[in-house]
């Protein structure tokens, strides 16, 4: 190996540490003639930089939002960094899609401009801070944190809405930009309200397609195409503008040409209330979708399949005691292009469970997500469970309370051992550990353990310790007017390190 191959290996190591964002390892082949003994396993290591994006929580004059940011202690970081959270210029909701309207100056709290104000700001790693705003006036956030608060950052937005289109409680962990998002479980029927959010972290404008795709195929929808997203802000589509007809079941795909964004889609109900739709794990030909809660009263399984190849899903719950198949449906078709929605009734039947879906035959790639609601005639609340990764090496989850939070871990395969560690409270507490065992093919809802002298909300990490890959969400629950209001959000893997090969230098190479 030569000492400009060394150069590059160690200068791609670097970008990957840096950036967070890039994973790299060895290929799986053989080693070819001269190369033996040249590369290590990959090292697993902290990011040195990541970013998340916080859309535009409500438009209602009486919504109240809570944010809640929290990095955990992550070895091998050093002393130094920081981390932010400043408001996006805003679009007008009322504008066309794409426009790219006039940004506004803004003073850092109306989310109307630029802004060069924190909205908040981020406490040292193992501390969990909190702000909060009210009113329709609060922005969508754009944050970096670099150095030793980057590894696992996490930021949660909550909003709780008494009345109106949308009433409850909504939650969303906040969302690195990526340039390629899929949203089963959208809708435009008559008394649903979907906002896509779009929000653009960057210096340059970034060039957006959103594509829908309903129970016949894909919806044309040429206003839909080459949304422009000016740098550093976010914009607001509403999906009943892209279509002509209303669609009950709805798949939007944002696909980024340009650039990178974060996208969540905001689903408001007339009736039954609100939350956000978070974005489905990527195609895989088997799904897990953790975190049902045990007094679901209804659940619907909305799914697609991209490309032109038919899906058959074997559908199961992961119950407390193992996998059941839920009787009438036992498995789910899936037309190649096609969005499929089965409901599932209280599938639970009172204890907590996860949906677990695997191919029955050969695997195609397909993209998942549940509404699930609970309550009954005119106290009904709903939210929105995507399918999701696994838990990984850590996640973490914010804005957890003494009561109201529920968390749901699930081991669809082998059984499996997670260390579950709170963190000190926003205003005061000492942190404590728990270690938890879930069976093979169950689900558990464990209370998690509390802070000593807990004062205000805090963090959960998950981090397996030996088994079977576990799928985890965590559930808060309040009560508004005798409404079940709740929100659900699923723990994939906190993105705290990134794998870098290990290279080292075979002198007998470099001596011929």
């Amino acid at each position: 190996m030569n000492r400009t191959t060394l150069s590059l290996i160690a200068g791609a190591s670097a970008l990957a540490a840096v950036t967070g964002f890039a994973a790299l390892s060895t290929p799986d082949a053989p080693d070819s003639p001269g190369t033996a003994g040249t590369a290590k396993a990959a090292a697993q290591l902290p990011v040195e930089r990541t970013s998340l994006l916080c859309p535009a929580p409500s438009t209602s004059e009486i919504a109240e939002t809570s944010y809640t940011s929290f990095t955990p202690v992550t070895r091998g970081t050093g002393s130094g960094g920081k981390a932010e959270l400043r408001a996006a210029a805003q679009e007008d909701p009322a504008q066309d899609p794409g426009t790219g309207g006039d940004q506004a100056e803004g003073d850092g709290k109306s989310g109307k401009g630029g802004a060069e104000k924190p909205v908040l700001t981020p406490r040292e790693p193992g501390k969990p801070a909190t702000g909060d705003s009210s009113g329709s006036d609060a922005p969508a956030l754009v944050g970096t944190a670099d150095g030793r608060f980057a590894p696992g950052w996490t930021v949660q937005e909550t909003t709780e809405v008494a009345a109106g289109t949308g009433r409850g409680l909504q939650g969303l962990t906040c969302t690195p930009p990526d340039t390629d998002f899929w949203f089963p479980g959208a809708s435009t029927a008559a008394d649903r309200t979907d906002y896509v959010h779009l929000t653009n972290p960057d210096d340059s404008a970034a060039v957006v397609d959103i594509e829908l795709y309903g129970k016949d195929g894909a919806l044309k929808s040429a206003v839909g195409e080459d949304i422009t997203v000016q740098p550093h802000s976010s914009e607001p589509v509403l999906l009943s503008t892209l279509l002509d007809e209303e669609q009950t079941n709805l798949t939007v795909r944002v696909n980024v040409r340009s650039g990178r964004v974060g996208a969540a889609v905001q689903a408001l109900d007339d009736k039954i209330g609100g939350d956000w739709l978070a974005a489905s794990a990527d195609p895989s030909g088997s799904l897990v979708l953790p975190g049902i809660p045990k007094d679901a009263t209804s659940v619907r399984l909305i799914a697609f399949a991209p490309g032109d190849t038919d899906a058959d899903l074997k559908v199961r719950l992961a119950s407390p005691t193992g996998l059941i198949t839920p009787a009438g449906n036992e498995t789910l078709h899936v037309k190649g292009g096609m969005t499929a929605a089965v409901d599932l009734g209280d599938v639970t039947r009172g204890e907590p469970g996860s949906l677990v879906l695997t191919p029955t035959d050969r695997s195609v790639p397909v993209v998942a997500a549940l509404q699930v609601v609970r309550g009954k005639g005119e106290q009904q609340e709903t939210a929105f469970i995507p399918a999701t990764r696994p838990v990984g090496t850590r996640a973490t989850s914010v804005d957890n309370s003494a009561k109201g939070s529920t968390l749901s871990l699930t081991a669809p395969g082998r059984a499996a051992t997670v260390k579950v560690t709170a963190s000190a409270g926003s205003e005061g507490g000492t942190p404590v550990s728990k270690t938890y065992t879930i069976k093979a093919g169950t689900t558990q809802d464990i209370e998690p353990p509390v802070p000593a002298g807990l004062k205000g909300t805090y963090a959960l990490t998950v981090e397996p310790v030996s088994g079977g890959p576990v799928h985890g969400a965590r559930t808060l629950t309040a009560s508004e007017d005798g409404v079940p209001a709740f929100t659900v959000q699923t723990l994939p893997d906190d993105r705290g390190t990134v794998a870098v090969p290990e290279a080292e230098e075979d002198l007998s190479v470099l001596q011929k």
